[in-house]
């Protein structure tokens, strides 16, 4: 027996019957005068696409299973009623009959929506009470949220290149001019006179002799040494420029598809 207190929990629960996995539970139908669970749609088929009524006379829930005493073929053919939010009592009548269960009690069906009247009312039920419900899944509140995609800017800090100080030699030709000077050999005569006579005359007076005089030059010395000229770092600066970010972005529109029909039994 599926209590209200687990009506959170059928809804989206995974059935299964007597020979295996029959689909997902869509919705939960109450019946307005107990209170009670009383009927679930089943997805079955591909993709979910058909809902079938299963009743919850004899379902057991185990965990987020919801198992069922009805084979594949049965729920699949079940009836085809539309799951607008109430079943007529003819629509209920015909469930009971398909699957033999009991008719409950005796009395018309109507959406709780209609005013005047005092027939009790077998409702979809979700566990937030609200007016209407998502047919493309498990009920959640009473309001469709729009959403859109706002595009949001910012900046990333990454490697965009490398720069490196690398030092290398090269040889150049340098022409600097020196003075350098050199001795050359000039004769000097001198005539005899009283003052040198005596040196003159300091020897034989015929013979044989030789003067030799040493001449000196100067020349080009070079030597080069290393001295340190200048110091060579890297440094980095910022530079902001504007650049334009061109991006889709995606948002829902919510449209109004009036299809209005009044059931009444």
């Amino acid at each position: 027996m599926i209590t209200e207190q687990q009506l959170s929990t059928v809804i989206g629960s995974t059935a299964h019957g007597a020979d295996g996995k029959l689909g997902t539970v869509g919705e939960v139908y109450l019946d307005d005068e107990t209170g009670r669970p009383e009927w679930a749609t089943v997805r079955t088929g591909m993709f979910g696409t058909k809902e079938s009524f299963v009743p919850l006379a004899d379902a057991d829930l185990s965990g987020s299973d919801l198992r069922l005493p009805y084979d594949k073929d049965k729920v699949k053919h079940a009836p085809q009623i539309d799951t607008d939010g109430h079943l007529s009592p003819q629509e209920e009548q015909e469930l009971y009959r398909y699957y033999g269960v009991g008719t409950g009690t005796n009395a018309a069906y109507t959406d709780t929506t209609t005013t005047g009247t005092a027939d009790r009312t077998t409702n979809r039920a979700n566990e937030h009470g609200t007016v209407g419900h998502d047919t493309s899944g498990p009920t959640t509140d009473d309001a469709m949220t729009r959403s859109e995609e706002h595009l949001r800017v910012g900046t990333e800090r990454v490697e965009a290149g490398r720069a490196r100080l690398r030092k290398y030699v090269v040889s150049e030709n340098v022409t600097q001019t020196v003075p350098v000077s050199h001795e050359e050999i000039r004769v000097e005569r001198e005539p005899i006179t009283d003052g040198n006579v005596g040196n003159a005359l300091d020897g034989p007076a015929i013979s044989e002799e030789e003067h030799e005089v040493v001449l000196h030059a100067e020349r080009p010395v070079v030597a080069k040494e290393a001295v340190p000229v200048e110091r060579v770092r890297l440094d980095t600066q910022t530079v902001t420029e504007q650049e334009t970010v061109n991006e889709t972005v995606r948002k829902e529109q919510i449209e109004l598809d009036d299809e209005t029909t009044t059931r009444r039994s």
